[in-house]
């Protein structure tokens, strides 16, 4: 029976690939994300698609009313791939500058764009997630458990975790389950850019004990295993997808 999928930050890496994934099994899938013509080029076979800015409620609202209309009221999946590093700081200007508002900017601009995109669009329908058998997804980082150089965008990322827990108990009840996936280093996304040297690339590589960077396709295979009846009695949980990268060579 096809489903009714969510994705939003579908229009490129871990989201698209995880949209043509749901796609390609049958389901009905909406990818959201803020650049219409990124969208349009997603690739996503009978894929609706919906422009908005997740981190802001009027974004988030839009969006939610949008999928419900097309969806006939019921979620079945809402994944949240919607997210990457905050912009860079301004400049601080003569003196007179605090250098104080480059922090606040990059810890502002990361937890809008990692948490508030997923967390509005969440409590804006979550009483209309199929019930039992909906599934919410977050797309966490290897950041979240060990830094992420700075602290904000790893912070950012890490806020989503209470956020599962406290969801996983109180959606449990209703047969809906509650997860995130924590990816390490995924090549062939936006998020680290084209110009990554050779050398910075067999640093990451390197670091992984499989030997290998991980690829779009492995994080959505793991999204569409929880969002499955095998993965029906999973909730609550931070699923690492990162080639043992945590464990170091």
């Amino acid at each position: 029976m096809a489903r009714n999928v969510i994705v939003t930050g579908g229009g490129t890496g871990i989201g698209r690939a995880a949209a043509q994934a749901f796609a390609a099994q049958g389901d009905r899938v909406l990818i959201v994300g803020r650049r219409a013509e990124v969208l349009e080029k997603a690739g996503v076979p009978g894929g609706l698609m919906y422009a908005a800015d997740l981190a802001t409620v009027q974004g988030a609202r839009g969006a939610a009313d949008f999928a419900l209309g097309a969806f006939d009221g019921a979620v079945d999946v809402l994944v949240h791939s919607a997210g990457g590093l905050g912009r860079p700081a301004p400049q601080v200007d003569g003196a007179d500058g605090d250098p104080l508002d480059a922090v606040a900017h990059a810890w502002n601009d990361n937890f809008r764009i990692n948490t508030l995109t997923s967390v509005l669009l969440t409590e804006a329908l979550r009483d209309h997630l199929r019930a039992p058998g909906g599934r919410i997804l977050f797309l966490s980082s290897i950041a979240a458990l060990r830094g992420s150089g700075t602290g904000a965008y790893g912070g950012a990322k890490a806020a989503l975790h209470p956020y599962t827990y406290d969801l996983a108990k109180a959606l449990g009840p209703r047969g809906i389950t509650v997860n995130a996936v924590a990816p390490g280093y995924i090549e062939d996304t936006e998020f680290f850019g084209p110009s990554m040297s050779e050398e910075e690339y067999r640093r990451r590589v390197d670091a992984i004990p499989t030997g290998r960077a991980g690829i779009p396709d492995d994080i959505a295979s793991t999204l569409l295993w929880l969002a499955s009846p095998g993965g029906g009695h999973v909730t609550g949980q931070i699923v690492q997808v990162n080639g043992g990268e945590m464990l170091g060579r």
